[in-house]
């Protein structure tokens, strides 16, 4: 592991990157949202390309709309309707960041704070101890990220404790395009998810708390599809969210590692399989890109220029019974993991 200084926040704390190397890839992750700023991979004739989106300096980080840009987010990742919740008969009032809902976590969640890193074999392990009621959210919550490069195998492991009752589900916003981050749009590739059901949604991206079959619709990606094929479709759920924006049932139990979804481009031949132990996965083809001249080496990120493969709990489970619960007791373990696979075909 390589530590580099990454300049210091508007508040005077020092940052780091971080660069893990194996025989074939390497990426760079930094102390500041605990974010993945770069992975490279072999394309089919065996070139570097840089598969993830990132932001081109501290200041852009920090000043960007879309904080989350490859970072960790928390404590809840997605939604939360109305921007509250209640637990143990306590309501909890949050941050509406997105209309009337809630972010992510809030506008300061996790991608905005700066973590500790310690090596851990083959890779770097991540830690941001999260005090009692910041964003709103019950009880100090030790929140841990470990990435570990193996190979073309990048794995995300997720831990986290809580002294009270909360609510938690971490993942990685990570934007990928397999052709390269400067590429441009990404509606080339061919995805597959090994997902039936899906949880639609209205018009503010809050679930109705149905889960409905994919057959028949343009979300159904059981089967390789283009993300391009039918993301213009004239059917409601696209037209919302301008695109794909939207939570699917990972087949298979919680808690066991099991494929999610594979992603490929035609163009460079490369291959992303996910695993997680996760619930759900969150399709997002980048919708909200607004094109600022912040990206890596000045590129302007436009909408459809990435696509999110969210491992995560479903969107405002919290407010839906019939969803697996994001609820951390006190001094249990929140744990899970996402493995993210490169390989090339021709």
């Amino acid at each position: 592991m390589k530590r580099n200084p990454y300049g210091t926040t508007k508040d005077g704390r020092a940052l780091e990157a971080l660069t893990l190397e194996s025989e074939n890839a390497a990426c760079t992750i930094l102390t500041y949202g605990a974010a993945l700023a770069s992975l490279t991979v072999p394309d089919r004739t065996g070139k570097g390309v840089d598969v993830v989106l990132g932001l081109g300096s501290l200041a852009h980080y920090e000043d960007n709309p879309d904080k989350c840009m490859g970072a960790t987010v928390g404590r809840h990742a997605n939604r939360i309707a109305g921007a509250s919740f209640s637990l143990n008969g306590t309501e909890y009032p949050l941050a509406a960041n997105d209309g009337p809902n809630n972010l992510h976590g809030g506008p300061t969640n996790f991608s905005t704070r700066v973590w500790t890193a310690e090596e851990v074999e083959n890779g770097v392990r991540f830690t941001y101890v999260s005090p009692h009621m910041e964003e709103g959210f019950p009880g100090t919550l030790t929140a841990q990220v470990t990435y570990r490069l193996e190979g073309s195998t990048l794995t995300v492991q997720y831990r986290a404790v809580s002294d009270k009752d909360t609510l938690c589900s971490l993942t990685n916003h990570s934007y990928f395009n397999l052709n390269g981050h400067d590429s441009g749009s990404v509606l080339d590739h061919i995805l597959t998810l090994h997902a039936q059901y899906y949880t639609p949604s209205d018009a503010t991206a809050i679930p109705t708390g149905e889960i409905v079959p994919v057959k028949n619709t343009p979300m159904d990606f059981r089967t390789p599809t283009k993300l391009g094929e039918r993301i213009d479709a004239p059917f409601q759920q696209l037209q919302w969210a301008k695109g794909y924006d939207h939570n699917y049932v990972v087949e298979g139990p919680v808690g066991v590692l099991r494929p999610a979804a594979r992603l490929v481009s035609p163009e460079s031949g490369i291959v992303l399989e996910v695993e997680t132990t996760s619930p759900g996965v969150h399709l997002y083809t980048g919708n909200y890109l607004d094109g600022r001249p912040s990206g890596k080496g000045g590129v302007c990120y436009q909408p459809r220029d990435g696509v999110c493969l969210e491992t995560q709990f479903y969107p405002d489970a919290i407010h839906h019974p019939n969803f697996p619960q994001p609820i951390l007791c006190a001094g249990a373990v929140w744990e899970h993991t996402t493995v993210f696979r490169f390989s090339t075909e021709t």
